[in-house]
C-alpha cells in the first residue's frame, strides 16, 4: 500500500491533494476494496464500490462532512465514503459478527447519517433533514449542505418520486446527486432511464446547451434549412431536453451531465449547486464496476456482490420448478422488483422471455400489479427478498388478499439472512403474510418440499399463497420424506415432548430430538410445512402431549407459534392445554453475523430446542 492512503486519516487530508495524486488515490482506493472484499469471509459489494470512486471523492473534498450531510441510496455503495472518514483498518472485518457493517452505519461514525440499506429512501431523508437544518439555522450561521447520493435504479422506486415532489413543493436546499450507471441489482428499468441513456449513448448532448444557444442564435436562418433538417433538430433538442421536461416541472433544478469519474468536474458541480435555492438534481454518469475487469464484464450485475445462487440452494429448486411450471401453464408470469438475477428467474426469463416483468426497485407496484394481472386471468408469481415484501404489505393485504386473488408470493431470503444486517432479515414476513385472510402459506424444509409446493400453490385458487424460503442450502430428500397440499408431515412419533419445526427450523427439531434420547425423553417432531391453515392432525397430535414447543426463524411474537399456542387452547376446551413454549427471534433488531452464529445466539439450535425442554419439562 502506498503512503497515499495510509496518510489518510479523514476528509480533510484531500483537499491538499493535487489532481495527479488524486488519480493516484483513486487506484489505490480501487485495489483496496477488491482486495478486501475478495478476501472477505462475508463478501460484500464490489462493483457499485468500484463505480463510485472518484465522485465519493470530490464530494468529501467540496463538503464538510459531517457538519454537511452526505446520504447514500443505496447504502451499499458507501465502501469509499468509509474508507475516506477512517474506517479503513475496519475492512479486515467487513460484514462479520462484531465488524464492520456492509452499509452506513451510526454508531460507526458521525459521518453516517442513516443506517441505509433500502432504496429510494434518502430524498425522504434529506427533505426532513434540510427542514431541520433550515428551522435551527441563525443569522449568519453558515448553510449546511444536504446531498443525497442516489442511483438511477433507486429513481425507479415510488418514494424517490414521492421525496423529488416534496423537495420541490417546499423548495428544499437538497443537492441530489443521481449516480447514473444504468443499473441497479439489474439493469435499470424506466422510461426516465431510458432518458438518461441516450444522453450517455450520444456525445451531442453532452454539449446540450451550446447547442440550444446556437440553435436559438440561428432562428432567423431558419428558412434556409431543408424540412428534414428542421425537424431532426428539434428532435435532438427535444430529447436533450428530457432530463429537464421530467425534473424542473417537480420544481428540481436539472444540472448535467457530467462524468462522475472527473473529480475537477464533479467538484466544481457539487459546489455550483449549492449558490442555488432550491434542490438540485446533479445528473452524473458513472461505470459500475470500473477499474476491475471481473467487474466491468459481468454482464449482469458487474459483480454488485461476491457470491451467487448455489447449485443446492432453495433459491435453486425454486427456478427449476418455475421453469417445470411455466411449460406446464402458459398463464404463469413471473414479476420482479430489479432482482431477476438474485431471486433466480433469469433461467425463467430466458425460456419465456415475454412473461417475466421487471417493475425497477417497486414492490408495491408489482404486487398490486400482480393483483390486476391475476383478475385478468393470468397466475403471477411475485418472486422479492422477504425483506423488501414488507415495504408492500398493505398491497398484499388489500390489493391482492381483500380481493382474493391467486396470487402466489415467493420471498427469497427469508428469516435470518446474516451478513447484510438488521434491515436484511427476513423475520416479519410469517407474521405479516398469516394477518392477511385467506392467505395460505408454505415453509418448505428441503430442496424438494419447494418444488411441491410451487406446484401445490398453482392448483390454489381461491386465494393468494405465500411460499418463504431461507438463503441457506437446501437439504435433499427422498420422495417419501415430501408432503403434498397444505397438509404437515410427521417426521417421527415420541410420548413426552411434541416439537413442531418451521421451515429450515425442522432441522433443529430433528436434531433435538436425537438429543433428548439420551435423557430418556421421547419426542414427536412435526414437519407443519404449511403454517396458515394449519393441519388439524398435527394440532390433534400435538395436543396429545404435556410439552409442545415450536420453532421458526421469525418473530416469536405474533408469529407461528404463538398461533399454534391459541389453537390449542381452542382443541382442549375445559381439559388443560399442552404447555407450549414458542421459540423465535426476539422483537429487536439483529446486527450482522453468520446466520449460523445467530440462530445459535437466539437458541434456534437443536442444543437451544434441548435446553428448553430440560429446563420446561420436568416441573410439568
Amino acid at each position: 500500500m502506498s503512503m497515499l492512503l495510509e496518510r489518510l486519516t479523514s476528509p480533510s487530508d484531500l483537499r491538499s491533494l493535487r489532481s495527479d495524486e488524486l488519480d493516484q488515490l483513486c487506484r489505490e482506493i480501487r485495489r483496496f476494496i477488491v482486495d478486501k472484499v475478495s478476501q472477505s469471509k462475508a463478501g460484500g459489494h464490489l462493483g457499485s464500490n468500484l463505480g463510485i470512486v472518484e465522485l465519493t471523492v470530490a464530494l468529501h473534498r467540496a463538503l464538510r462532512s459531517p457538519d454537511d450531510v452526505i446520504l447514500f441510496d443505496t447504502g451499499h455503495q458507501a465502501y469509499v465514503h468509509k474508507i475516506l472518514t477512517g474506517r479503513m483498518d475496519s475492512f479486515d472485518t467487513l460484514r462479520q459478527s462484531g465488524g464492520m457493517s456492509g452499509y452506513p452505519s451510526r454508531r460507526e461514525s458521525d459521518h453516517d447519517w442513516i443506517e441505509n440499506s433500502h432504496a429510494s429512501t434518502a430524498l425522504g431523508y434529506a427533505h426532513g433533514l434540510a427542514t431541520a437544518f433550515d428551522a435551527a439555522r441563525r443569522p449568519g450561521e453558515r448553510k449546511r449542505r444536504v446531498v443525497a447520493v442516489i442511483g438511477d435504479g433507486s429513481m425507479t422506486g415510488g418514494m424517490a418520486f414521492e421525496g423529488l415532489n416534496n423537495l420541490g413543493h417546499a423548495g428544499s436546499d437538497v443537492t441530489v446527486i443521481l449516480n447514473d450507471n444504468g443499473r441497479s441489482y439489474a439493469p435499470t428499468v424506466s422510461l426516465l432511464s431510458d432518458s438518461l441513456v441516450k444522453i450517455r449513448s450520444n456525445p451531442v448532448y453532452m454539449k446540450r446547451q451550446r447547442r440550444l444557444e446556437n440553435f436559438t442564435a440561428r432562428l432567423p436562418l431558419i428558412g434556409r434549412w431543408s424540412e428534414r433538417g428542421i425537424r431532426a433538430s428539434k428532435a435532438a433538442i427535444r430529447e436533450a431536453l428530457e432530463p429537464q421536461l421530467f425534473f424542473e416541472p417537480l420544481g428540481v433544478r436539472y444540472m448535467g451531465p457530467f462524468d462522475g469519474h472527473d473529480i475537477a468536474e464533479m467538484e466544481k458541480a457539487v459546489e455550483n449547486a449549492g449558490e442555488f435555492s432550491g434542490p438540485v438534481v446533479i445528473h452524473v454518469r458513472t461505470q459500475k464496476g470500473r477499474g476491475y475487469g471481473p467487474a466491468e464484464n459481468d454482464p449482469i450485475k458487474n459483480l454488485h456482490d461476491i457470491g451467487a445462487v448455489k447449485p443446492e440452494s432453495y433459491t435453486a429448486a425454486f427456478t427449476e420448478a418455475l421453469i417445470k411450471l411455466g411449460e406446464e401453464h402458459n398463464d404463469i408470469v413471473a414479476i420482479t422488483a430489479a432482482m431477476p438475477d438474485s431471486t433466480g428467474l433469469l433461467p425463467f426469463r430466458d425460456r419465456f422471455p415475454d412473461r417475466v416483468i421487471d417493475v425497477g426497485i417497486a414492490e408495491q407496484h408489482a404486487v398490486t400489479a400482480a393483483a390486476g394481472m391475476a383478475m385478468g386471468g393470468l397466475r403471477p408469481v411475485v418472486a422479492l427478498y422477504s425483506t423488501f415484501l414488507t415495504r408492500a404489505f398493505d398491497q398484499a393485504n388489500l390489493d391482492v388478499g381483500l380481493h382474493g386473488q391467486p396470487v402466489i408470493f415467493c420471498l427469497d431470503r427469508a428469516g435470518i439472512t446474516g451478513d447484510d444486517g438488521p434491515s436484511h432479515h427476513g423475520v416479519l414476513d410469517m407474521v405479516l403474510m398469516s394477518k392477511i385472510p385467506g392467505m395460505t402459506i408454505f415453509c418448505p424444509s428441503s430442496y424438494q418440499e419447494l418444488q411441491q409446493m410451487l406446484s401445490d400453490a398453482y392448483d390454489i385458487t381461491d386465494g393468494p399463497v405465500c411460499i418463504r424460503w431461507p438463503k441457506t442450502p437446501a437439504p435433499s430428500v427422498g420422495d417419501s420424506e415430501v408432503g403434498t397440499g397444505v397438509r404437515g408431515r410427521k417426521v417421527r412419533s415420541g410420548e413426552n415432548v411434541c416439537l413442531i419445526g418451521v421451515g429450515k427450523m425442522l432441522a433443529a427439531a430433528t436434531e433435538a430430538a436425537d438429543l433428548l434420547i439420551a435423557d430418556g425423553i421421547s419426542a414427536t417432531v412435526w414437519d407443519p410445512r404449511a403454517v396458515k391453515p394449519l393441519d388439524e392432525a398435527m394440532l390433534l397430535d400435538a395436543a396429545r402431549h404435556r410439552l409442545v414447543i415450536t420453532i421458526e426463524d421469525g418473530l416469536a411474537e405474533g408469529g407461528i407459534g404463538s398461533t399454534i399456542d391459541l389453537a390449542l387452547n381452542r382443541l382442549a376446551g375445559d381439559r388443560p392445554a399442552p404447555e407450549v413454549r414458542v421459540l423465535g427471534v426476539p422483537t429487536r433488531y439483529i446486527d450482522h453475523a453468520k446466520p449460523d452464529t445467530i440462530l445459535a445466539d437466539l437458541g434456534l439450535t437443536g442444543p437451544g430446542v434441548v435446553d428448553m425442554v430440560r429446563g420446561v419439562l420436568p416441573n410439568l
